[in-house]
Order: C-alpha cells, then sequence, then structure tokens
C-alpha cells in the first residue's frame, strides 16, 4: 500500500518572492566626466560646458547611464547637473555614482511598481541563495512594502526558511 506524496509547501499557502526574476537592464552605459578635465583633474568650466554642448547625447537613446568621476578631481555639483540635464532627454535613467548604485536604483523601481495585493494576510517567502547579485537594500525594500499587509515574512527556502516578520494578532 503506497500513501500519496503530499506537497505541504504547497498546500500552506505561502507565497514566494524570487528577486532574482527583476530584470536589469543590459544596456548599462557610463560617462566619466574625467574625460571632459583638463588633464583629467582640473574642471575648467569654459571648456567644460564647450563638452558637454558638442557631444553626441544620442547615443544615450533608452539606456540607463551612471554619471562618475573616475579621478580625485574635486567636481562642482553643477557640473553633475549640466551633464545629467541633457542625459535626461534620452536616456530611461540617469543616477550620479556608480554601476552598484544604479543596479539598486532599477531593483527600487522594480520594487515599487509589484501589485502588492496578492500578498494581502499572506504568508510570504522572500527568496535566498539567489544566483545574480541582488542589493540587500533590495531586501530591505520589500520587506518595508510587505510588512503592513503580510501576515508572516521569512526569507530563503520554504524548506528551510528563516522568519523575519510575523503580524501581531
Amino acid at each position: 500500500m503506497s500513501e500519496e506524496i503530499v506537497n505541504r509547501v504547497q498546500r500552506s499557502g505561502l507565497i514566494t518572492i524570487d528577486l532574482d526574476e527583476i530584470v536589469i537592464p543590459d544596456n548599462i552605459l557610463e560617462i566619466d566626466i574625467k574625460n571632459w578635465l583638463f588633464e583629467g583633474l582640473f574642471l575648467k568650466e569654459k571648456e567644460f560646458r564647450a563638452n558637454v554642448i558638442n557631444h553626441d547625447w544620442s547615443n544615450y537613446k533608452n539606456t540607463y547611464v551612471y554619471i562618475h568621476c573616475s579621478s580625485d578631481a574635486i567636481i562642482p555639483t553643477w557640473a553633475y547637473m549640466l551633464v545629467s540635464s541633457q542625459l535626461e532627454n534620452y536616456t530611461n535613467k540617469v543616477i550620479i555614482g556608480n554601476k552598484e548604485k544604479l543596479y539598486e536604483r532599477c531593483f527600487e523601481d522594480a520594487i515599487n511598481n509589484i501589485d502588492y495585493s496578492a500578498y494581502v494576510n499572506k504568508s510570504v517567502i522572500i527568496k535566498g541563495c539567489s544566483d545574480e547579485k541582488i542589493p540587500i537594500s533590495a531586501y530591505h525594500l520589500i520587506t518595508t512594502k510587505l510588512k503592513p499587509i503580510a501576515r508572516s515574512i521569512m526569507y530563503g527556502e520554504a524548506c528551510s526558511a528563516v522568519p523575519v516578520y510575523k503580524k501581531p494578532r
């Protein structure tokens, strides 16, 4: 006599959110302000403005761009503003910082656009051990979004989930 195999995880009503399913764009470009500095170290306003005006911004159409300076130069805030103001006419997203910061912003956007209605009063597992590099800030943000609505939040896999939050009764 054989017993029926019961999938207790499926029966439990747990809902898994896998942050690996968030698609990070691959059309990421950088602008290194160092390339527009005198000897890579000094910003000369007239020359810098000329570089910005004469740059072909159409190459950034529908891309994600991070602006930074790889040298130890002191860059005035207005220089970043000037470059980003040109880019915003073409890109999907512009940030001042590095590639990791851009990834964080992309995850923030995706998490902020989730329809959370399916998670009301449910037990949710945020899948762990991801294959992709997911910023820790993404785990924090999704927990913050779920906490007011979910019955419980766990991290990991259904077979070995770590409790993170349980709504008080």
